[in-house]
């Protein structure tokens, strides 16, 4: 299965791994292998993970307070994902996001 990360959603990414490298040396690599295994879960199970709003769907990472929120086309063969979202920020800010 394909997946692809809207352009604010890598931007956000970035983001978060440049910040928490900064905090400490390392940890940006591993809040990102942390998205990776996230993304990973998300693939293997797509419509397992809690819908949210607009037909999307948010899968929360283990050791970071983030989420991954995506949608799934209709033929279930790619996933859109919309936002790496942290726990902390305001629900729904990303929802006007198009592909």
């Amino acid at each position: 299965m394909k997946f692809v990360f809207h352009h604010e959603a890598e931007r956000e990414l970035n983001r978060q791994i440049d910040y928490y490298e900064e905090i400490y040396p390392g940890l940006g690599v591993e809040f990102f292998e942390e998205v990776v295994s996230t993304v990973s879960r998300v693939i293997e199970n797509p419509l397992v993970w809690q819908q949210i709003k607009s037909g999307h769907r948010r899968c929360l990472t283990n050791r970071f307070p983030f989420s991954v929120i995506y949608s799934t086309e209709e033929n279930n063969n790619s996933i859109r994902i919309v936002s790496v979202k942290s726990q902390y920020q305001k629900p729904g800010y990303w929802e006007g996001r198009k592909f």
